[in-house]
């Protein structure tokens, strides 16, 4: 990725390769009860295989590598869902948004030429790889920046014995 910065001069340089479950708005007082139900659903969750394949494009402004074995994927982010919907949902225009076609993002926002450029390179070439998601990551920013911290990290621990506590309300 480093590379592909540097030959096409991204200004949006993506340093860490990652599969991008949901992006969200919330206050910062709701995040401990977020990082608990994340928790919750990594703690039952088994680590799984990722198959990546070749690279596909949003046309005009981003590149990325498609994911193909997505049903693991599609099961934690289920599960994601149903646990931390409602939490994540600041208001009525501020709701979470859920990736249903996951893959790894190489740039974004790219400028036209930026974009023609690397497309050409890119759609001939080949790529292959798998590897095993063995956890998931919270990644936050404050509203008026454009970096992003690491928040949490959760672990697939394959724990089927969760206890779910039920809601009052």
């Amino acid at each position: 990725m480093k590379s592909f910065n540097e030959k096409y001069k991204t200004t949006t340089p993506v340093f860490l390769p990652h599969v991008l479950l949901c992006t969200f708005v919330q206050y910062e007082m709701n995040e401990a009860r977020i990082r608990q139900k994340l928790q919750q659903v990594a703690v039952a969750a088994t680590p799984f295989k990722i198959e990546v394949r070749d690279y596909g494009s949003y046309p005009t402004h981003s590149i990325f590598i498609n994911v193909i074995a997505k049903v693991q994927l599609h099961n934690l982010l289920a599960k994601v869902r149903a646990e931390t919907q409602l939490l994540m949902k600041l208001n009525n225009e501020h709701k979470p948004h859920f990736i249903l076609e996951p893959n790894i993002t190489i740039a974004r926002k790219l400028k036209p030429w930026q974009y023609e450029k690397a497309w050409l390179a890119c759609s001939n070439s080949h790529f292959s790889g798998k590897f095993i998601a063995t956890e998931m990551l919270l990644y936050k920013r404050l509203v008026d920046s454009t970096s992003y911290t690491k928040a949490a990290s959760f672990h697939f621990e394959n724990d089927t014995a969760v206890i779910n506590q039920g809601l009052l309300f």
